[in-house]
């Protein structure tokens, strides 16, 4: 099937509409557009687009019918979802259902660009291993799985529950994968409050993009990894052990919990 466009842009919204446009065309990126998720699944079924952009909440249905009109199709692609803050539990569960992303409304030119920057980055690395697979190579490590007793928002970031109750928040290395190479952190301080969803961290990378980092969990911040301070390469060099960020009391672990996948289903 051919590609009809870079980007399928689904939202009800015209003025949503107009600025992913003309933010995409900065990139050289083609665009098309569905006003409804009935327009929507009818350009999906009969395209393929690598992108697919689509608010959750649609006049005629929602983001999850897309979600899962790209699932059953079994195309190679990403779904970045987009949602106003009061709908975040919803945009943390399309993470759960397989989007790649989710970006808040209103966003800016920088924040669509960067999650564009990602999902690109991350179709390619998916594609990668798919052909590595198919040749029965083993050779090769695209990027390190989290570990089997972590729990992952999406692809993003990851949580350990401790003993003492806390548990320790962190980056996966997938999405590092996905971003040029740390040049600054930007991280907050003890005693903060952080909420599932929502950024808790800022990186700036060496193309000058920034991305913002979403909490896979709420609570409040007992410990800051001062190390990653002095030293944001750690992240990257180990993510999953001396590369954690934050130590946290978390506030509804056992409410929040059902929107995060148990890394060892990353091993079936």
């Amino acid at each position: 099937m051919n590609k009809a466009a870079d980007i399928l842009v689904i939202d009800d919204e015209q003025v949503i509409v107009d600025a992913v446009v003309k933010i995409c065309a900065l990139d050289n990126y083609s665009v098309d557009v569905a006003l409804n998720t009935k327009t929507g699944l009818e350009k999906i079924s009969k395209n393929y687009y690598p992108v697919i952009i689509s608010d959750i909440m649609l006049p005629d249905g929602d983001g999850f019918e897309i979600l899962e009109a790209v699932k059953k199709q079994k195309r190679n692609s990403v779904v970045i979802m987009t949602t106003g803050y009061s709908t975040v539990e919803n945009a943390v569960n399309s993470l759960y259902k397989g989007a790649v992303s989710f970006i808040p409304k209103p966003f800016t030119v920088d924040e669509l660009l960067s999650a564009l920057y990602r999902v690109n980055n991350y179709q390619k690395i998916k594609e990668k291993q798919k052909l590595l697979i198919q040749q029965q190579r083993n050779d090769e490590i695209l990027y390190v799985t989290c570990p089997a007793k972590y729990l992952r928002l999406g692809y993003s970031t990851w949580i350990f529950q401790e003993r003492e109750g806390t548990v320790l928040v962190g980056m996966c290395d997938l999405y590092m994968k996905t971003l040029d190479s740390i040049q600054q952190i930007e991280l907050l301080d003890c005693d903060d409050e952080i909420e599932q969803g929502i950024s808790c961290a800022s990186l700036t990378c060496s193309n000058d993009r920034t991305h913002k980092i979403l909490s896979p969990v709420s609570g409040r911040i007992v410990e800051v990894n001062e190390a990653i301070k002095n030293n944001p390469n750690l992240i990257e060099k180990d993510p999953y052990f001396e590369g954690w960020i934050y130590r946290v009391i978390p506030a509804n672990i056992e409410y929040e919990i059902k929107y995060l996948i148990p890394c060892s289903s990353d091993r079936l």
